[in-house]
């Protein structure tokens, strides 16, 4: 802090009344700021070709950078202090300030401090100053900048910059145009606007209501295409379903009564648990028969899970219009599931989402057959489940705020600004878990707790921090009992998210007292909610030093496109932990600070086995230098690689080391990367520039090599895979939603739905146009045409229109906030076209700047227009697209 900061600082010790008015000037100084100072963050450029020399220099990973400037412009009267600091959150490492009258300092994460140098004159009125800095990569989409700048001073409270407050980027960012768009030359990416989508949709033609009324998603193993007419259920229904378990039934009368369905009616549904009236295929968790005639309908289940399924894909059957056409059509099915695990992970850590939206969440998983929901509960960024025993975890782990010392809370990030008034804070407590997981035990989903370790731990660390700080004084057994840092460790190592202090020890005996006692309290909470904990999710993945990767190399290399960096400064995690290096020296498994990993997972592993857990799970690269056969437990992997990068083939080497795998590929299944290639979409993007549902559709989760077929790298070129090794067949998929730009839970709605229904239909359904896999075939982009590529389309017309059709309007009714669809346009020979991703939504245009809304029905003459999709129930509207 400045001298004069200081000086401040000691009249308000000495002077009474006076310093009353020192105080109040200085947070006159922020509130000021706060509310007349606006922010603008311009990308001016990606630095490439020649340019990249100056990543090199400045250590930026793989020498790639760009040139960057926040705008500060007052509007108000003129601020002549410099006795002020803004915080701001960046998820790019800022490399270089240009700007002499600044100074940027990295806090920790994405936590960054700016502050004013001596050559700072202040901020005259109307005047704009310029902050010019390089930042590592690139940003290509609005949401890479987090909102919430503050500006604090001593002993004044921080505030938020007023025009940073917002959840709308477009506020804070400058648009993105040109090459800014591209990562670099060799991106090949199609940029989406209406002409671009217009071309991408035309091939998903818009097909009769009738010829889609009896298909039901997720897509049923056979069905009987002779089966024709309608079952009248104007009388309502009435479900006879004596072996089926009471909270189940309920479960789904209550989705029947959404649709407007009477379930004391008198169209009668009779429903047997018989197995062995099964064939063999359908003989398993989830297989049904169901058969819709005009009189009754007949279900035939496995278990209760084949019960709950049959009457979903009744449910699945009821028009959108029901309230007008009271009718189903008549069906015969028979059906099982591709997969055993059919799942959905969501990062409740980085930022919190309600419980009510999860319970929304588990009503749709379980309305489209997916069965496990993977909840990420803990992250640097917080601790998100209250237990019992432990309160700190949440009081501070479950809590950001401007605490520099974190003695109170987490560090601000990720957006959420100074205050806990956001979802930067939140947590589950007891009573909440529990409802969720009797919520999830009804419709057949088993929640799968995960404590990510030992990486990804920096909440519980800090939290157990502040408990040893609480009791060190008075029981000092007591304040060790739990503790998960070695106060003595000296490791320099920076993680994937930039901090310097997330990662656990796994040399001291507290760090297992702290996971056995967690395992115990959730193991609790299952049996109170009547689900018994089957399986624990450890994390396991990213327990390394970024810096120390293949992205940067020895200062004074010649390979241009690495990052200079001094890497005899670096260390990996723990290679400078006193008690740690002891460990490695005292234990002759250990040959380096690298195998403690390994042996940190075998630990745990025993402590879950301890408890009678069924099996333990992990992200694949914390089981990389692990054998199942040195576990005493089943040990499932989320592969999570890049299929272009090698996962197409790590999902077999996996099932060779003898793990369950769970298909997880951030470039098919993580939702939180942006639906399409357009800069005001939302997310990260370091696997794919776009995931939109049609892609997921198209994703083949038992042949991984087809895919290289059918998509592209991340820049949108074509890629080869050829299969290596034997297919021993996979466990399951799984989609996952990591939240560091998922903020509000109408973000996380966007971002889940609808991929989540294509996600079901792939974890449910083979598809037909699905390959067996081979070894050693190659599948080579733009080349083998392997897969028949227009069967897939066939079906995803299909699909699309169920979608567009029927599904979305039952969402609607469920209180989602899905992802409308924006639609494309062309203007052709003076007409306006248009289409849509699923068709049968409504597409609306404006010729008055959106003064008026026309729905679009033919060809219409315009010389340009605004568009945009309305959701079958009228209430929300996708994002507007420009079409000339």
């Amino acid at each position: 802090m400045k001298k004069t900061t200081i000086a401040l600082g000691l009249s308000v010790a000495l002077a009474g009344c006076s310093a009353t008015q020192e105080i109040s000037s200085t947070q006159q100084i922020v509130d000021s700021i706060a509310s007349s100072v606006a922010v603008t963050y311009t990308v001016n450029q990606k630095l490439e070709g020649d340019a990249s020399a100056t990543c090199k220099t400045l250590e930026a990973e793989w020498a790639a950078c760009q040139d960057v400037t926040i705008q500060l412009t007052n509007s108000g009267a003129a601020i002549e202090s410099a006795d002020w600091e803004i915080y701001f959150h960046s998820i790019r490492r800022i490399l270089e300030v240009k700007s002499p009258e600044f100074t940027i300092e990295h806090i920790n994460g994405d936590l960054h401090r700016l502050t004013p140098t001596a050559e700072f004159n202040g901020f005259a009125q109307n005047a704009i100053v310029d902050v010019n800095f390089i930042a590592e990569y690139w940003s290509l989409f609005e949401t890479d900048v987090m909102p919430r700048y503050y500006v604090t001073a001593e002993n004044a409270e921080p505030k938020v910059i007023s025009n940073t407050d917002t959840e709308d980027m477009s506020e804070i960012m400058t648009p993105i145009t040109g090459e800014n768009l591209k990562r670099h030359a060799g991106d090949n990416n199609i940029i989406m606007n209406a002409n671009t989508r217009f071309e991408s949709n035309e091939a998903t033609a818009q097909l009769s209501a009738a010829s889609v009324a009896n298909k039901i998603i997720p897509t049923p193993v056979w069905q009987d295409e002779k089966v024709t007419g309608f079952a009248d259920l104007s009388a309502g229904i009435s479900i006879h379903a004596p072996a089926m378990q009471q909270s189940s039934l309920d479960a789904v009368t209550l989705r029947f009564e959404n649709f407007g369905v009477n379930v004391a009616g008198s169209y009668p549904i009779n429903i047997t648990i018989a197995p062995q009236q099964l064939t063999e295929e359908y003989a398993m968790s989830g297989g049904y028969t169901l058969d819709v005639s005009a009189d009754s309908t007949a279900v035939v289940a496995f278990d209760n899970a084949g019960a709950l399924y049959a009457l979903q894909s009744i449910a699945s059957l009821i028009p959108s219009d029901f309230a007008v056409n009271k009718s189903i059509p008549q069906v015969s099915v028979k059906d099982a599931p591709n997969f055993e695990y059919r799942g959905m992970e969501v990062d409740i850590a980085r930022n919190f989402h309600s419980k009510e939206s999860l319970l929304r969440l588990v009503d749709q998983m379980s309305a489209y057959k997916m069965n496990k929901f993977h909840l990420h509960l803990t992250d640097d960024e917080g601790w998100r489940l209250a237990i019992p025993g432990l309160p700190e975890l949440t009081d501070i782990g479950g809590k950001r705020c401007h605490d520099l010392e974190e003695n109170t809370c987490l560090l601000p990030q990720l957006g959420s600004g100074p205050g806990s008034d956001n979802r930067g804070t939140g947590y589950l407590t007891k009573a909440d878990y529990i409802e969720l997981v009797k919520y999830a035990q009804a419709r057949n989903i088993e929640v799968i707790p995960e404590i990510d370790m030992p990486a990804h731990a920096r909440a519980g660390v800090v939290a157990m921090e502040a408990r040893y700080n609480k009791y060190k004084d008075s029981d000092l057994q007591k304040a060790e009992e739990y503790r998960l840092a070695d106060p003595d460790d000296k490791s320099v190592y920076t993680t994937i998210q930039f901090y310097n202090d997330g990662i656990l020890n796994p040399c001291m005996d507290s760090t297992y007292n702290f996971i056995g006692k967690v395992i115990e309290e959730v193991q609790a909470m299952h049996n109170e909610a009547g689900q018994p904990l089957k399986t624990w999710h450890m994390g396991g993945d990213e327990a390394k030093n970024i810096h120390l990767g293949n992205g940067f190399e020895q200062t004074g290399g010649t390979t241009g496109w690495k990052g200079d960096k001094d890497l005899t400064k670096e260390s990996m995690p723990w290679a400078k932990s006193p008690q740690c290096v002891a460990q490695v020296a005292a234990d002759d498994s250990l040959e380096t600070p690298h195998d403690l990993g390994p042996m940190f997972v075998k630990k745990v592993a025993n402590i879950i086995a301890a408890a009678g857990i069924e099996k333990t799970q992990l992200w694949q690269d914390g089981l990389k230098d692990v054998d199942a056969k040195d576990l005493p437990i089943t040990a499932v992997a989320n592969v999570w690689e890049t299929l272009y990068w090698g996962g197409a083939n790590t999902s077999n080497h996996m099932t060779e080391k003898g793990f369950e795998v769970v298909q997880s590929h951030p470039d098919y299944l993580y939702f939180d990367f942006p639906y399409e290639v357009n800069s005001k979409e939302r997310g990260y993007y370091w696997a794919t520039r776009y995931t939109d549902s049609k892609k997921v559709f198209k994703f083949s989760p038992n042949n991984l090599p087809q895919n290289a077929q059918t998509s592209k790298d991340r820049d949108g070129n074509n890629f080869n895979v050829k299969g290596d090794t034997e297919n021993r067949g996979y466990n399951g998929i799984s989609g996952q939603l990591w939240s560091e730009s998922v903020r509000t839970d109408a973000q996380f709605e966007y971002m889940v739905y609808p991929r989540i229904l294509p996600l079901a239909e792939r974890a449910w359904h083979k598809a037909s146009w699905e390959l067996d896999y081979v070894k050693d075939r190659e599948f080579k982009g733009g080349e083998t045409t392997f897969v028949d590529a227009n069967k897939q389309q066939a079906e995803w017309t299909q699909f699309a229109n169920i979608v567009g059709q029927r599904e979305l309007a039952k969402i609607d009714k469920a209180g989602v906030e899905y992802r409308l669809p924006v639609p494309g346009g062309k203007i052709e020979s003076g007409k306006l076209l248009t289409n849509v991703a699923f068709p049968g939504l409504e597409v609306q245009y404006s010729t008055d700047a959106g003064s008026t809304w026309t729905t679009w029905t033919k060809p219409v003459s315009v010389t340009s227009a605004e568009l945009r999709t309305v959701s079958p129930d009228g209430e929300r509207f996708s994002r507007i697209t420009e079409v000339k």
